[in-house]
C-alpha cells in the first residue's frame, strides 16, 4: 500500500528485454527488467520489497547501492496497463516506497495497481497553480468523481472537474507538487498511469450488485403484473361471453 506522496524523482537507467531469466524451476525464459537510479528509496529497501514506480507497484529483484540502481521485474500485464513500456534511459519517474503501518497517510490509499492510462489534453496556468486535463477511457471514468481522489503516475491528487460526455477530468497542482513530481514535465498527448480510488471501486461494486438485484426484481414484478393483466383480461372476456350467451 502507498500514500501517493512521491518521495523522490528517480531516473530510468534501462528497460531491458532479457532472454536469460531463471524461472522458479530452473528453466530459462524471457522477461523485462526495469532499472531505476534512486537515492531515498534505498533506505529500508531489500530484495522482495515493494516500490511504486510511476504509481506501479513493483518488486525489487536486485540492488546495486554503489551505483544507486534498483532493478525490478515487470510483468506483461504491467507493461500492457501502464506507461512503463514507453520508458527509455534518462526518463524521470516518480518513486515511492511502500508505507509503514505506523505512518501517517497524507494522500490516500494507493494500491499501485494501475487501472489504465490517460492522455494529457491540456496544461494551463492559473497564477502559480497548474491545471492538467486528462482524457480517459469511459470505463475508468465511472470511478472518478469531482473532489474525489485519483492517483496520476502514483501521485495522490484531488479531482476538480469531470466531463463524462467528452471523457475527461482535470486536476490542479500547487507549486510544491509541481516541483516534486514528473507530471509538469510531460507533453500534450503523453500517457499517464491512472488508478481510481479503491474505496470508490468497492462502493461501485457493492452498489452495482444491489442495482442489478433491484433491476431483476423490477423485471420480475413487471412480468407478474403483465401476466396478471393478461389473465384478468381473459377472465373478463370469458365472463362477458357467458353473460352474452344467457
Amino acid at each position: 500500500m502507498f500514500t501517493g506522496i512521491i518521495e523522490e524523482i528517480g531516473t530510468c537507467v534501462a528497460l531491458i528485454e532479457k532472454h536469460d531469466m531463471v524461472m522458479w524451476d530452473g528453466t530459462i525464459s524471457n522477461g523485462v527488467e526495469l532499472v531505476v537510479h534512486a537515492k531515498v528509496a534505498f533506505e529500508g529497501a531489500y530484495i522482495g520489497c515493494s516500490i511504486a514506480i510511476n504509481g506501479t507497484c513493483l518488486t525489487v529483484t536486485a540492488m546495486d547501492e554503489a551505483a544507486g540502481h534498483l532493478s525490478f521485474g515487470v510483468a506483461p500485464e504491467s507493461l500492457r496497463k501502464t506507461n512503463l513500456k514507453n520508458l527509455k534511459a534518462g526518463d524521470k519517474v516518480n518513486v515511492e516506497r511502500a508505507m509503514g503501518a505506523h505512518d501517517r497517510n497524507s494522500g490516500h490509499f494507493v494500491q499501485g495497481h494501475v487501472d489504465g492510462t490517460g492522455d494529457i489534453l491540456e496544461m494551463t496556468r492559473e497564477g502559480e497553480s497548474l491545471w492538467v486535463k486528462i482524457k480517459v477511457d469511459r470505463a475508468l471514468l465511472s470511478y472518478i468523481i469531482p473532489k474525489g481522489f485519483i492517483a496520476i503516475d502514483g501521485t495522490s491528487l484531488t479531482v476538480c472537474e469531470v466531463d463524462t460526455v467528452a471523457g475527461w477530468f482535470n486536476v490542479m497542482l500547487i507549486t510544491h507538487t509541481q516541483a516534486s513530481i514528473t507530471l509538469p514535465t510531460k507533453k500534450i498527448g503523453d500517457p499517464v498511469n491512472l488508478e481510481g480510488d479503491v474505496m470508490g471501486k468497492y462502493a461501485a461494486k457493492s452498489t452495482g450488485a444491489l442495482l442489478d438485484r433491484l433491476e431483476t426484481l423490477e423485471q420480475a414484478q413487471t412480468k407478474s403484473l403483465l401476466a396478471a393483466a393478461i389473465i384478468g383480461g381473459a377472465i373478463g372476456a370469458c365472463v362477458a361471453l357467458i353473460a352474452a350467451q344467457r
